[in-house]
């Protein structure tokens, strides 16, 4: 079954224009230089290194996430709403094509999205095969896996296909695994914390507020209109963020060889499960649940203080707060804690947040070693979780995932449509980088 023939139309047109963008640049300034590179940064992680192409979003120190160039507050202003917030679709949309949907648009993705979220009986075998006990992540890595077979652009691919056809293919792969996702991770969820029932897709409801059926966490199979409207933020916020993180550039590289997507996405899960990437969030929740613990509830500021110097102290970082890029508050955060406001939501761990939020700022800046004191979007996401009852921190960098399915999904269409090579940066000994260091010092 083919994509709707208005995306198709629109996406022919967006890929012509791409393409020409791309030649354009290549061939006017193939040759300019455009940075220079520190051996700090060689040796760092490549940390600021200006070597990778996004065009799905930009993170701007002082203005955060930028989304085909709209900030979180447009975003959540200006796309579609099925409810107080944007359908979710609506994201991945915009992320695809550079344009902002209509709502006809986007509820016509919706309806197409319905059709293909099925989900094919062996994936649930797959699942059944592998102990309930096994994280999560690698759980949603192996099911992805286990739908290659299905993969349009591999059979394509082997069949013979122009390579400016490329984009096709990938893109009914892409469609599919969307649709998909959350309806593995419900199940993923049910099977492992609850009672491996299979809750089937309502096809009445948007992605979101589907995804928060399934999940289904208070065991009553109905649905929390508040919950299905966190659901839906999450997923826009989560959505992408450039792509030089591990998972987005993970995913990237490995559709550069021309695996299909499911390879691609399920080699970026596998880079989102690692502790200093998705699971930041369920690390801060962790924290913020010990500190109650310790206290046996909310502390007072003063003691709180105390805590956190003495945790300082210790050489631990604080959880949640601080960012590579960013130099004020996250505006994911503070997307979090307006819902927390407007849906006037209270518990400890929620009170406690916000208690942090005001004190631990002023506790890095004055230690003068932290460029950015201000809490990230870790720092509340796994808060707001917990309060509605979905308290599997374990399962949060899941939900990270199918998120961020959206991210790299966009980036891949991109880079296929216009003839994006493999990656083949050139690697060096330490020996070698010395050596050249030398020669320009």
């Amino acid at each position: 079954m083919r994509v709707k023939v208005s995306l198709f139309e629109k996406m022919e047109d967006i890929v012509e224009q791409w393409r020409k963008q791309y030649k354009d640049l290549l061939s006017n300034y193939g040759e300019e230089v455009i940075s220079q590179i520190k051996v700090s940064q060689v040796l760092g992680g490549m940390r600021d290194i200006p070597g990778l192409v996004c065009e799905t979003s930009f993170v701007d120190p002082y203005e955060g996430i930028k989304f085909r160039g709209y900030s979180i507050a447009e975003v959540l202003k200006i796309l579609p709403k099925v409810s107080e917030f944007p359908y979710v679709l609506g994201i991945w949309y915009l992320l695809l094509t550079g344009q902002l949907p209509s709502k006809d648009e986007v509820e016509e993705l919706e309806e197409y999205i319905k059709i293909r979220e099925r989900l094919p009986k062996y994936v649930i075998e797959v699942l059944r095969n592998v102990p309930a006990n096994t994280h999560p992540m690698t759980q949603f890595a192996i099911a992805i896996l286990a739908m290659q077979r299905e993969s349009v652009f591999f059979k394509n691919y082997y069949s013979g296909m122009s390579k400016k056809d490329y984009w096709k293919p990938m893109l009914e792969d892409c469609i599919n695994l969307v649709a998909r996702a959350p309806v593995i991770a419900a199940y993923i969820y049910r099977r492992t914390y609850r009672d491996d029932v299979f809750v089937k897709p309502d096809e009445n409801l948007d992605y979101g507020a589907n995804f928060a059926k399934m999940l289904n966490v208070n065991n009553d199979f109905s649905l929390d209109k508040d919950f299905a409207d966190l659901i839906r933020l999450y997923l826009i916020l989560h959505s992408d963020h450039e792509g030089g993180n591990v998972s987005a550039h993970s995913c990237f590289n490995i559709s550069s060889a021309l695996s299909d997507i499911y390879y691609s996405v399920a080699g970026g899960m596998c880079g989102l499960a690692g502790p200093l990437h998705g699971n930041a969030s369920s690390e801060s929740l962790r924290w913020i649940l010990d500190i109650i613990k310790f206290f046996n509830g909310i502390p007072s500021k003063d003691k709180l203080v105390d805590y956190i110097n003495n945790h300082l102290a210790s050489g631990k970082v604080i959880p949640g707060f601080g960012h590579a890029v960013l130099r004020v508050t996250d505006p994911r955060y503070t997307a979090f804690a307006d819902f927390v406001k407007t849906k006037k939501l209270d518990s400890e761990v929620l009170r406690l947040v916000q208690l942090l939020y005001e004190v631990v700022p002023d506790i890095l800046k004055a230690t003068g070693k932290v460029k950015d004191p201000y809490p990230n979007v870790d720092g509340h996401s796994g808060a707001v979780l917990y309060h509605y009852n979905l308290k599997e921190h374990e399962f949060y960098t899941v939900m990270f995932g199918v998120s961020r399915i959206f991210g790299m999904t966009a980036q891949v269409i991109w880079a296929r449509a216009v003839g994006f090579p493999i990656e083949r940066p050139k690697s060096l000994t330490l020996n070698h980088i010395k050596e050249l260091a030398k020669k320009v010092s």
